[in-house]
This record gives C-alpha cells, sequence and structure tokens, in this order.
C-alpha cells in the first residue's frame, strides 16, 4: 500500500516546501555531499524540521524509488507556535490552559489524549521535535478529528518553552508518582500547564525542577502506574471540573 506521506529525492523534497507543505520528519543519508541535500538543508533550517542522519539500508527499506540520499514524511497536520497561541489567549481575555507531552511515543495514545484534550477545552499540546508520537494516520483516527481542532505545537527544546510558559504567568504542573500532593488539591483555576510524562521514562528532570506544582494520582492495585491517556483525562477533567465551580 502506498504511503501518501512519503516523498524522496532532494528535489521533490524541496518543492513540497515551497509550495506550503509541512514536512513531519526527514531521513537523511550520512556523509551526503550533494548540493541539492545542502540546498534542502537551508530550506527546512527555519521551521526546526526534525533531521535524522542514517545508513543507506534505512533509506532503502523506506522506499524503492531513487531517493538520492533523502526521504521525508509530510506532516498531516500544521504546526503553530506556542508563543503565538499564548499572547493570543490573553488579549481576548481567557484563561490558558495548555498540555505538555513529554516523550509520549505511542501514537494511539497521543491520539487519545488529544481526542481528551479537545473535549477538555485545552487550547494547545505542547510535543518535543524528537522522542515524539507521529502524528499519522492512526493518530488522527484515534483523536476522532480533534487534532484538526486542537493546535499542537512542536519545540526542539521542552524546557525552554516551559520556561517560556512559567514566565508567561502559567503555574506549571507535573503528574508524577514523585508529587507529594494529590491531584485534586490544588487550585486549577488560573492559567495553567499540565505536563504528562511517558510510562517509562515519566518526566524529564529538567521539567521537573520547574514545575510549581507536582501532583500524583492515587493507586490502590498492584500494578504501578496508569496508561497516560487515562492519567491525562483524570487531570485535564478535574481542571474541568474546578473552572466549571467557582466558589
Amino acid at each position: 500500500m502506498k504511503n501518501e506521506q512519503l516523498i524522496y529525492g532532494a528535489r521533490p523534497i524541496i518543492e513540497a516546501i515551497e509550495a506550503g507543505k509541512e514536512i513531519e520528519k526527514l531521513f537523511i543519508q550520512k556523509s551526503s555531499t550533494s548540493p541539492l541535500i545542502r540546498e534542502l538543508l537551508q530550506k527546512v533550517r527555519p521551521f526546526g524540521t526534525p533531521i535524522q542522519m542514517v545508513p543507506v539500508e534505512k533509506l532503502n527499506s523506506m522506499t524503492r524509488g531513487n531517493h538520492q540520499g533523502v526521504v521525508a514524511f509530510l506532516s498531516m497536520i500544521a504546526y503553530q507556535p506556542i508563543e503565538e497561541i499564548v499572547t493570543n489567549l490573553f488579549e481576548k481575555g481567557k484563561n490558558p490552559f495548555i498540555l505538555v507531552l513529554d516523550r509520549v511515543t505511542d501514537v494511539r495514545n497521543f491520539g487519545a489524549i488529544a481526542r481528551t484534550a479537545e473535549c477538555a477545552g485545552v487550547d494547545a499540546i505542547v510535543i518535543p521535535d524528537k522522542g515524539a508520537a507521529q502524528i499519522n494516520a492512526d493518530a488522527l483516527k484515534t483523536a476522532a478529528g480533534a487534532l484538526t481542532k486542537l493546535p499542537v505545537c512542536r519545540t526542539k527544546s521542552l524546557a525552554q518553552t516551559t520556561k517560556f510558559l512559567k514566565d508567561s504567568g502559567l503555574q506549571i504542573f507535573a503528574v508524577t508518582e514523585k508529587g507529594n500532593v494529590m491531584y485534586d488539591l490544588p487550585e486549577y483555576r488560573d492559567p495553567l500547564a499540565l505536563i504528562m510524562g511517558s510510562e517509562d521514562q515519566g518526566i524529564a528532570s529538567d521539567l521537573l525542577r520547574m514545575a510549581d506544582h507536582m501532583v500524583r494520582i492515587p493507586l490502590m492495585g498492584k500494578i504501578g502506574s496508569l496508561n497516560v491517556s487515562v492519567a491525562a483525562g483524570i487531570l485535564m477533567f478535574e481542571v474541568v471540573h474546578q473552572r466549571s465551580f467557582v466558589k
């Protein structure tokens, strides 16, 4: 079955960028000296496109076509800058609610989180440009249309973006088993960013250090953790609950 997201060859990829297409990820053959690939790198640099240098065997396994040392996947959504979103929210007098996903790589988990986030009124999802789930057809299907409505922001540094959110006046809540406060005790009525980590690695230490609150979900069974999409849903709707009933 043909993958409509995949394109190959430096010139077709350059033409796609010039036509306004967004690149999800770029795979380039190691040690390539092609002038066209150098031109391609200059084209994608302003967009912060994730680039992976790979052996030619990797490219050959991705396509049987004449890839000329480069393969790309087109993005199925248009990423948006988190700085503009937060500024616009404040200008409109809204109360920002941002979801930050640290190394959530499972496509269906990401899609399920996006679907819940859209239902919970989240203003944007922030993901890293490396170590995040690829937003492909499976993600879109699981999200049930949410990814066409909810802004997704891709960043080179979650730490720098979290600092921006904090400096912009958002309270940072990290959901972690290391939390010393139950998730339903803090107030979530003010502008906030909610950080969720992967099930196996949790939230990175540099993000935890920036958190204003580290909260946890109590577990009564023998299994040590919840599915990240379930945990995210619990927290997001605690925010909804508190913001729906003003004291």
